[in-house]
């Protein structure tokens, strides 16, 4: 009796499964970073189509003039209207299967294994590589890597060109920094137990208007452990809209209002030491090729190497992470002072 696979049709299967599994997969990997969560939420993962990304911003506001009689009306030229260009970055999860693994796995129940095992193998490699990536700074891989929050939300912020307008020339296109040690003078230099929910609460009150506020804030463990501790048991509430995505974060009372607060930890994270972001989800968004968002690379079969015995398939995704309005966005250094 012929043996249920065959080397073309566990090739039709590893692209097949890869394809049906594309929601699955958008939903695992944009779901697990709470960052991507929101931004799903707020309907912030929007298509581009193009050579590049382009999003239109505002880069300067009319003048108002009060005025009585024969005042002369001023109508100064200025440029409102620019686009900020983002160049897409493609990112790959790569599996194989070699004729040995095929001849070995021939049997329907061994291929669904072994599909199964590749496929969430392959998951976890790309929700860990868009994790590094949301707070890189754009220069890994060669500068092939996303933008994360590493280049959003500068250090310095008044230095560097972000989607090709540079921050030093246009200051509406800086977002804000702020340093525990320099920055408050009037509640103190160390971010500590009783100085840390003060600071938040005044870098809020500063970087926003209205309903708009950095709405979202990250915080490494050190920073995050800081201002649990000094909330009593009865004040750590815990943010009933981001409980709903699935992570579990504190609810912080601002004067521009609530705000979630959650800690970056976990096995291997590259979230900065001693580091806060405070970010307007508003202003933030995903933006992706339509045609390249978690599915394979290679339609069919797949690919098959000249030289070598194996079958070779890539989870792809093509895209950019966009801070559109830095207006309330802004990053908080919690180091301690020296000793």
């Amino acid at each position: 009796m012929a043996a249920v696979t065959s080397n073309r049709w566990l090739r039709q299967v590893l692209t097949t499964s890869l394809e049906e599994r594309t929601k699955e997969i958008q939903d695992l990997v944009f779901s697990s970073n709470p960052v991507l969560a929101v931004l799903r939420k707020n309907d912030m993962f929007k298509t581009y189509s193009g050579a590049d990304i382009r999003v239109p911003l505002t880069i300067d506001k009319l003048d108002a003039q009060w005025f009585t009689g024969y005042d002369k009306l001023g109508n100064q030229p200025k440029e409102l209207i620019n686009s900020a260009v983002f160049t897409p970055k493609n990112v790959a999860v790569g599996f194989s299967l070699t004729g040995t693994e095929i001849l070995a796995n021939e049997g329907r129940a061994k291929v669904i294994d072994l599909i199964d095992t590749y496929m969430e193998n392959a998951e976890e490699s790309m929700q860990n590589e868009m994790e590094a990536a949301i707070h890189g700074d754009g220069t890994g891989a060669g500068g092939r890597e996303m933008i994360g929050f590493g280049g959003a939300l500068p250090i310095v912020p008044n230095v560097g060109v972000y989607g090709g307008i540079d921050r030093s020339q246009v200051p509406m296109w800086r977002t804000s920094y702020y340093k525990a040690t320099t920055d408050f003078a009037d509640i103190g230099n160390t971010y500590d137990v009783t100085t840390a929910p003060r600071m938040i609460r005044r870098i809020i009150a500063n970087r926003s208007k209205g309903n708009r506020k950095a709405d979202l804030i990250i915080c490494d463990v050190n920073a995050y452990d800081v201002v649990q501790t000094s909330l009593t048991a009865i004040q750590r509430i815990t943010s009933s809209d981001m409980a709903k995505l699935g992570f579990d974060a504190l609810e912080l009372s601002t004067p521009a209002g609530p705000v979630s607060l959650l800690c970056a930890n976990g096995v291997g994270t590259v979230m900065p030491e001693n580091t806060i972001y405070g970010i307007d989800s508003k202003a933030l968004e995903m933006r992706y090729h339509a045609n390249r968002n978690m599915v394979p690379l290679f339609e069919g079969d797949g690919a098959r190497p000249i030289n070598q015995d194996a079958i070779v398939q890539y989870l792809v995704w093509n895209g950019e992470m966009v801070l559109k309005n830095p207006r309330y966005t802004w990053r908080f250094d919690t180091t301690p002072a020296a000793a």
